[in-house]
């Protein structure tokens, strides 16, 4: 089943095409949500894509590594936080169309810590400044402060076990739609 706010017959088997398409590949990026309680961690980027918008922690991967090794090594870069891999979930993809970034997919995840987890923040690093932000305030879509697209995935990202290949349509730095669709 695929959910679509861009809504119209000949657009969903559009959809429905790109998405058997990119059933197997293998994109070159991660994007990580560290969660603690209600919290999630983020930074506010310094660098395009998102350029001053709060998002996860990510990168790409780096030659011979799985997006699973990629992801635990960009959590460590970028945080100085070691995890394992039984505390990340794969949450699937994100796609995108007409958006000014390197490649066009990423890799999903989802790193559970524990409660008790400390980590004082705020942080400047070199991707820009770390801080625990409330997931409402994360979701809330009159909150311009976040990457435009998370507040449309992100809930099912937390929430739902199965992994979803999200698709994003921008048109110019606006984003126009966002579909999904279950994996296998």
């Amino acid at each position: 089943m695929i959910i679509s706010l861009f809504l119209g017959l000949k657009r969903d088997i559009i959809i429905e095409n790109y998405f058997m398409k990119r059933k197997n590949i293998m994109y070159a990026y991660t994007l990580g949500f560290i969660k603690r309680k209600d919290e999630i961690l983020l930074v506010n980027r310094i660098k395009n894509p998102w350029m001053g918008s709060w998002n996860g922690v990510g990168g790409k991967i780096s030659e011979g590594e799985t997006p699973l090794s990629g992801m635990i090594r960009e959590i460590d870069e970028e945080t100085n936080i070691k995890v394992t891999p039984n505390q990340i979930k794969d949450k699937g993809i994100l796609t995108w169309e007409n958006f000014d970034a390197i490649g066009n997919g990423l890799h999903i995840f989802l790193i559970e810590v524990e409660d008790s987890f400390e980590y004082i923040t705020p942080i400047n690093t070199d991707e820009g400044i770390l801080a625990w932000k409330n997931i409402s305030w994360i979701n809330n879509f009159e909150n311009h402060g976040i990457a435009e697209n998370i507040p449309y995935f992100l809930p099912t990202v937390l929430e739902e076990e199965k992994r979803y290949h999200y698709h994003c349509v921008f048109k110019g730095k606006y984003l126009v739609s966002v579909t999904k669709k279950e994996m296998n």
